[in-house]
Order: structure tokens, then sequence, then C-alpha cells
């Protein structure tokens, strides 16, 4: 077997708790290092990364594990930030390409699907809240 032959290791689903904490900390090294949607992190989560993780290996475990571990509502601490499709759409590229990179099968691909339809959630609502005749502008 060549050198090349035994460093192509095939790629596993998604299966445990260790690969969601895999997929989702390689996607956050990924995020805060891009120049759009990178500083809208730091400055939201600021320090606060020890607790933002955690949550984020929470939600994904339940989504995608259907271990039901993650209770809260992931819109309300999107729903005030500067974002839009742009900011979603260098987002929704760097989990394809975590995902990708890391994992192969029907739960990695579920975890494509689920960030896409989280996507359009988002978008579609803060459409409608920007648009809504009480909206004061972003706090």
């Amino acid at each position: 077997m060549t050198d090349l032959a035994m460093e192509k290791v095939e790629k596993q689903d998604i299966k445990t708790f260790d690969d969601i904490k895999n997929l989702v900390d390689s996607f956050y090294n990924l995020v805060r290092k891009d120049e759009l949607i990178g500083p809208i992190f730091d400055e939201t989560i600021g320090d606060g990364w020890d607790e933002h993780l955690p949550k984020m290996y929470s939600f994904w475990q339940t989504i995608l594990l259907g271990e039901h571990t993650y209770t809260g509502a992931p819109f309300v601490p999107h729903m005030n930030l500067p974002i839009d499709r742009p900011h979603f759409e260098v987002w929704i590229g760097y989990w394809y390409q975590t995902v990708d990179e890391l994992f192969s099968g029907s739960i990695a691909e579920e975890a494509k699907w689920r960030a896409s339809r989280m996507r359009e959630v988002f978008l579609d609502k803060l459409d409608y809240i920007r648009n809504s005749p009480n909206f004061r502008g972003l706090v």
C-alpha cells in the first residue's frame, strides 16, 4: 500500500457526541476568522465562548442524534443582530465545508439540510420582523 493510499481514510458519518463537538469546534474555528461574520460572532459572544459552544453541541446533538439535551429558542438571540442573507450565505458555506471535510453519510447530509432550512427560516423571520409596522430598528 502506498503512503497516499494509507493517508486516505474513509470519512465516517456523524454518530457520537464527540463527532458533534468536532463538527461544531471546526466550524467555529473557520467562522471566527471570516472578515464578514467573524466580528459579529466575536462581538456578540465576547468572552462567552465557553458557554456558547456547549449550547451548540447540545443543539446539534438534539437535532442530529435525537438525544434531547437542548432547550431554548434558537432564533431569539439572532433577531437583533445586524445580519442578513449575505451573512447566512457565508455561514452556510462554512457549515457545508466543515461537514464535507469531516464526515460522509446520511446524518452528515441531514446536518447540511437542517442548516439550510434553519437559514431560510431565520431569514423569513428576520424579514417578517423588520417589515412589521412595529419594528423600530435594531436594539
